[in-house]
């Protein structure tokens, strides 16, 4: 069997087992009538939105295709547009999965814990696997028509647009939706978290999926596809035959073989400890593939010039290290059963400033150990593999996206799931199934959101040692060494004593920052009309608290939509504009200094933000599980202050950060030739 056959199989695999846990699951009962109705107004909200959405992305991608295919050439155009439709399809499909699962789940929580975890984990295990095998059949098909990865990079970066706009307009909607329910609901009128009477608890339900399932569908599946390109031209850099340019996809055609045969591991709950059970399909995963790999390795490049195959087989292990490390430190900073989380939940107890100072401090000290494991998988696989090296060890970390994006999903699943049970009127005890479900749901997206943004650090940096080769590549290719001021023989330096590079580096530095801003005052101004409608609602509207009239749900979906729409275009501006503005005015090496300094400070904001995030909501989980006086304390109000600040850190500045280091990567690359011919040159 040829190698892009085996990788071809392996993709559709992956889409057919996904299909066939769709069957498996649309034979599981919904529930009562009142569940499926709910579930009805979840799935209506979640389509509505996402319509639109892509209809707002649809204006702005049509534009940049004849961009694409007018300034560089048609391959380009038509791979990027590939791209975005492959990417947005991947997180709309396990979405819509999703909105189908949750309240499957929330009828088997009727009859114990086993059967609604085994059915969430199932449900997020379609997102995971339509991601891996769209991406990987997309890219291992336009290589096999172009035979070049340097004509590919559209596919990369149409991707990374649809998961920037995906995750910043879901991340403002469920975050506005979800800080307007918590601060009137649960603060000033005092009614349970998915209390039916809350106008605003549908958009909230409505945002887990379009924010959490499809920003996160679309934008692992950017994560992998941009990793999978890097590393191919790198290749295609070193060695122009097949080789080493196939061998990434292979690594990603063996990671969806031991991610399907993870997820068929995670079956049950022992004593409760539902991390654990997912820690078995993650550590067969990752033995899986370890295995793997060796033979592949050995397979493929033993006796390939340029490489040594131990030494790439050792970076692929690095990579793998670096992902399990990442999943261990998250856990251990978001999960309830570790002093970082319990620190933020006794904090509360002096009010709300003592809390968001512990969360600050908790956040800020969750991005040493991820960063420093980082470190040492760029130190192993450069000193085994070198620049190739590192380009695979984030292909190995990316190569179980499949599980990865199944625990991801697995929690707005389990969140909806814990809202019907609430607004079906379910009893107490199905409740408490749903809680616990959720509140590893909590834990398990703070970890797929550490991987994804450790990931796009290796793929970054292996997309600049791609830049530069390029930029010297243009350089003499356009015969413009004396506008360089480079002589015959010399190389381009990147050097830090350069006014034009370090400009650059600190402009990439600012980046992060400001696009998070833009981010984070969207989720407060939409908030703002979330808790002005809800207290509009409990004011004029009387019978609310007493149950016999119903609110007005559907305004706060129309307010938080329109929030989101509008808000969502001015940080993909920022992304897409600031990279080709200091390229065309401060020239391809001002534009290196700012790929650097955007790596480096969106890695550490991003975990900053996502950890810090996640252990602020379960501080409060914490507390409402009954520690430190439980529900309706002081301590309690304090702790839901603390989590409404962490959520758009978590759920939308901080995941969007990924696909930003990503599209500033990919137009550097698209655009190089033109900076380097039409654009001006400061040294």
């Amino acid at each position: 069997m040829e190698l892009t056959t085996l990788i071809f199989v392996s993709g559709f695999l992956a889409l057919l087992f996904a299909g066939y846990i769709v069957v498996n699951l649309k034979k599981q009962e919904d529930g009562t009538d009142a569940m499926i109705e709910i579930s009805g107004a979840i799935k209506a909200g979640s389509t509505a939105y996402m319509k639109r959405q892509f209809r707002a992305i649809a204006i702005f991608t049509i534009i940049l295709f004849v961009v694409l295919t007018v300034a560089i050439n048609w391959q380009t155009g038509v791979t990027f547009i590939t791209g975005a439709v492959f990417s947005g399809l991947a997180g709309y499909i396990g979405m819509t999965v999703s909105v189908m699962t949750n309240t499957k789940v929330a009828n088997a929580a009727r009859t114990g814990l086993d059967n609604a975890f085994v059915l969430a984990f199932r449900g997020g295990a379609v997102t995971g696997l339509f991601v891996v095998g769209l991406s990987l059949i997309g890219v291992t098909l336009f290589y096999q028509l172009f035979k070049d990865p340097g004509l590919i990079i559209g596919f990369g970066f149409g991707a990374s647009l649809v998961s920037l706009f995906a995750r910043v307009g879901g991340g403002i909607f469920t975050k506005a939706a979800d800080v307007g329910a918590d601060l009137v609901g649960k603060v000033e009128a005092g009614i349970p978290e998915d209390d039916p009477r809350n106008p605003a608890v549908i958009a909230d339900n409505v945002g887990d999926n379009v924010g959490d399932c499809a920003g996160m569908g679309a934008d692992l599946f950017e994560s992998y596809a941009v990793t999978a390109i890097a590393a191919m031209l790198l290749g295609y850099l070193m060695n122009k035959t097949d080789v080493l340019v196939l061998y990434p996809l292979v690594l990603g055609a063996a990671g969806i073989i031991a991610s399907i045969i993870g997820i068929l591991f995670v079956r049950t709950v022992k004593d409760g400890r539902i991390m654990k059970a997912m820690y078995k399909g993650v550590i067969i995963a990752y033995t899986v593939a370890a295995i793997l790999f060796y033979f592949i390795t050995d397979y493929m490049l033993k006796g390939v010039d340029l490489v040594d195959s131990m030494g790439i087989f050792y970076s692929s292990l690095a990579g793998l290290g670096v992902a399990f490390a990442i999943i261990v430190i998250t856990e251990y900073y978001t999960s309830q059963s570790y002093p970082p989380v319990k620190a933020i939940a006794e904090a509360s107890q002096t009010g709300p400033a003592t809390n968001m100072i512990t969360g600050l401090a908790v956040g800020l000290k969750s991005t040493a150990f991820p960063v420093l494991s980082i470190c040492a998988a760029i130190l192993v696989s450069y000193h085994f593999g070198g620049v190739y090296g590192i380009a695979i060890a984030a292909m190995a970390l990316l190569s179980v996206t499949g599980l990865i994006v199944t625990m991801d999903s697995y929690g707005p699943i389990t969140d909806n799931a814990g809202g019907i049970a609430e607004m079906a009127n379910l009893d107490p005890e199905v409740r408490e199934v749903t809680d616990a479900l959720d509140a590893v749901g909590n834990t398990t997206k703070a970890v797929t959101k550490g991987f994804a943004i450790s990931s796009a650090a290796l793929a970054a940096l292996a997309l600049f040692a791609a830049y530069t080769q390029e930029v010297e590549i243009a350089i003499i290719n356009h015969d413009l060494m004396n506008k360089f001021g480079l002589e015959a023989g010399s190389s381009l330096v990147f050097d830090i004593g350069m006014p034009s590079v370090l400009i650059g580096l600190f402009i990439g530095g600012l980046l992060p920052f400001l696009f998070s801003s833009f981010c984070m005052n969207a989720v407060g101004k939409a908030a703002f009309e979330i808790v002005e409608e809800v207290r509009r609602q409990f004011k004029e509207i009387p019978g609310i608290m007493e149950k016999t009239a119903k609110p007005d749900y559907a305004s706060c979906v129309d307010i938080v939509t329109k929030a989101a729409l509008k808000e969502m275009t001015v940080p993909a501006l920022i992304a897409v504009f600031t990279p080709l503005l200091v390229g065309f005015i401060l020239g391809p090496l001002a534009l290196g200094g700012l790929l650097v300094g955007c790596i480096v400070t969106g890695l550490l904001l991003a975990i900053q933000m996502t950890t810090g995030g996640g252990a602020w909501d379960n501080a409060k989980k914490y507390i409402e599980d009954g520690n430190y006086g439980g529900k309706g304390t002081p301590t309690h109000a304090a702790a839901i202050v603390g989590d409404t600040v962490g959520d758009p850190f978590k759920d939308t500045a901080g995941p969007a950060l990924n696909p930003l280091i990503k599209v500033v990567n990919m137009i550097a690359l698209l655009f190089l030739e033109l900076i380097i011919v039409y654009g001006f040159v400061i040294i």
